[in-house]
């Protein structure tokens, strides 16, 4: 329940918002476009898991449409990068954290350094802008429709290659990102 400026519970305890609705809401438009893309991008990638094709209409209407989501998340991704920017700055605090990840880990937070907004593993997030950046600019290359006549087949190869190695490393990253962020709680909530 919300009293002036002030977020409470039903009891009237005062509540820490750590993110508001239009934080989530351009993290869902992320992580959403995210999900489409990386099975949209397997499809393609190799023939033995087409089938994928069937989540946007079959296998035209994906290469149409795997573009324009892929400009929706490059976008909801750098305004969700921009919004939290003054919180992920490494500071001292960041490398002792990195170099406790066994305490991390084994959940014993008691040991660990005193953090901001987020830790070091969650500030490590950041450096999904460049894969981002990434795929942006090699799908540009490759998006045949609109641009691939600009410029020569070995360039148009290279950005594939490009493509496929910066969309490995998201996926990767966005699965340890989920299974952080499912698995490993704030002390709070255990």
């Amino acid at each position: 329940m919300k009293q002036g400026s002030e977020l409470r519970d039903v009891t009237g305890n005062l509540l820490i918002q750590r993110y508001t609705p239009n934080e989530r809401t351009n993290h869902w438009i992320t992580a959403i476009s995210f999900i489409l893309l990386g099975i949209s991008g397997l499809a393609m990638f190799h023939p033995s898991i087409l089938r994928l094709y069937a989540i946007l209409g079959g296998g035209q209407w994906t290469r149409i449409l795997h573009p324009f989501i892929g400009c929706v998340m490059f976008v909801s991704f750098m305004i969700l990068a921009l919004r939290f920017w003054d919180h992920n700055i490494l500071d001292k605090s960041d490398i002792q954290w990195m170099k406790q990840i066994g305490n991390v880990l084994a959940n014993r937070e008691d040991r660990l350094p005193e953090i901001g907004k987020y830790n070091a593993g969650q500030r490590s997030c950041y450096s999904m802008m460049v894969g981002c950046l990434l795929l942006l600019l090699s799908g540009i290359v490759i998006w045949r429709r609109y641009f691939s006549f600009y410029f020569p087949i070995g360039i148009i190869r290279v950005a594939g290659l490009m493509h496929a190695f910066a969309a490995f490393v998201l996926i990767v990253g966005i699965i340890v990102h989920i299974y952080a962020a499912i698995w490993i709680r704030a002390p709070s909530a255990r």
